[in-house]
């Protein structure tokens, strides 16, 4: 009689146990539990990718920081040597206080090969 009981109780317990982790899985392959571990993937994936861009600009100016260093672009200029200007990284005042605005070509144009 306990050995009936015994293995009727495993076995209830067994289909339980099962049943869940069916179900369970059922509930993660639906449509919308997919879009939402998507969805939580892209956002990981998005902080995993800021926290790298941040890490290389960090150590990208404290490398270039070591080089000007190295090289003396922090040294105090020598007044017998020209000054040293730099276009490219330095933006003029003025063109800073224009909005950006796209070159126009003249109005009466020389040009002989247009088509008219």
């Amino acid at each position: 009689m306990f050995r009936r009981t015994f293995w009727f109780t495993a076995g209830a317990a067994a289909g339980v146990w099962a049943t869940t982790k069916v179900n369970r899985k059922l509930r993660q392959l639906t449509p919308e539990s997919l879009a939402a571990q998507a969805a939580d993937k892209a956002i990981e994936t998005g902080h995993k990718l800021k926290d790298f861009a941040l890490d290389v600009r960090e150590n990208m100016v404290r490398r270039e920081a070591e080089l000007g260093g190295a090289l003396g672009l922090e040294a105090p200029v020598d007044p017998d040597l020209p000054v040293q200007r730099h276009y490219a990284v330095e933006a003029s005042a003025e063109s800073a206080a224009r909005p950006a605005t796209y070159r126009t070509l003249p109005y009466k144009s020389n040009n002989r090969n247009e088509d008219h």
